[in-house]
């Protein structure tokens, strides 16, 4: 992926409203890579070339890692944002210059909100895409065109890259530095910074936020009943017996207000239930199915991966309270 003499350069795009934090971490983060890999190698001169770039529309370096005439990125890193783009706030030339180096072949990618930028460029038209969760309604209603997956934490097409979290640049740039220097310079630079190494997902992380303004009184009042007391048992029947409705007339209009099956809808307040029982508590995980409405612990389990993507044990490992104070 190198282009012309030196090493491989990673550009960092300085685009108006760019979260600052996250730009300079990720500087950090690619500078320990390069400098961990030389001493690895027992090289002298640098293995990786880090650079900001100003979002002027051409290529110009804020800050260079190891300067030299010419050379272009191979990569460009869009960061995170401070608060999600207006549409429009990006200039024509910044586009431009962002297809042009795309069609050169750059590997674009994005963070978070930095993928509106991206967005807006056109390149991911008709691909699927991440966001922070957050974001997700903002984002499809902006870019209908994008086929938006925020379950996923990075989603990588080669030439462009997107990643979800606001804390996900520290998985995207150890994903370039596998790339780049290698999967024993990625682990070394995870081990280095006590990170995890790629292969989390945003849906690890996710809080089930039920869509409760839809403006449909008979399913809110369901919603607010299966909140309360009915998930854990309750049948489509008793659903829509409690909303006043014929079978069908409801299914269709759960689905069209929540965008969610009612036992969808039900496996994802009963696996939030679940979480917190998880996290809080040192109760079996058998009982906890039992509490959250499973019969079955077997059931339990491959629902909650299902939705989760981590086992029950894996989730109370990761997130529970009690393993923290142990």
């Amino acid at each position: 992926m190198t282009k012309g003499d030196g090493p491989p350069e990673i550009g960092i795009l300085l685009y108006p409203g760019v979260q600052m934090s996250a730009a300079l971490g990720l500087a950090d983060l690619l500078f320990f890579a390069d400098k961990l890999a030389r001493k690895r190698l027992d090289h002298s001169d640098p293995v990786l070339r880090i650079s900001q770039l100003d979002a002027g529309g051409a290529l110009s370096r804020l800050t260079d890692s190891a300067p030299r005439p010419g050379g272009s990125p191979v990569v460009i890193i869009l960061p995170p944002c401070v608060s999600p783009p207006r549409p429009g706030s990006f200039s024509h030339d910044l586009l431009t210059w962002l297809r042009s180096q795309h069609a050169a072949g750059v590997t674009l990618a994005a963070v978070c909100g930095g993928g509106f930028l991206l967005a807006q460029t056109g390149l991911l038209q008709g691909r699927t895409a991440t966001t922070h969760i957050s974001l997700t309604t903002l984002y499809a209603d902006r870019f209908p065109d994008v086929v938006l997956d925020a379950d996923r934490l990075i989603i990588d097409h080669g030439d462009v890259v997107t990643a979800g979290g606001l804390m996900a640049w520290t998985d995207l740039g150890l994903r370039f530095v596998e790339r780049l220097l290698g999967r024993a310079a990625m682990l070394e630079t995870a081990r280095f910074l006590v990170l995890d190494a790629p292969g989390r997902e945003q849906r690890f992380y996710g809080v089930f936020t039920p869509n409760l303004a839809h403006g449909d009184a008979a399913i809110l009042k369901v919603q607010h009943w299966l909140d309360q007391a009915g998930a854990a048992s309750a049948t489509t029947a008793a659903m829509a017996e409690h909303a006043g409705l014929e079978e069908r007339t409801f299914l269709r209009r759960f689905r069209k207000a929540t965008g969610l099956k009612p036992t969808e809808y039900c496996q994802h307040l009963r696996v939030g239930r679940a979480r917190t029982l998880l996290e809080a508590t040192a109760q079996p995980i058998n009982k906890i199915a039992w509490d959250v409405g499973y019969e079955d612990p077997g059931s339990f389990r491959k629902v909650f991966f299902k939705v989760t993507g981590l086992s029950p044990s894996d989730h109370r490992r990761r997130f529970g309270l009690q393993t923290r104070r142990a």
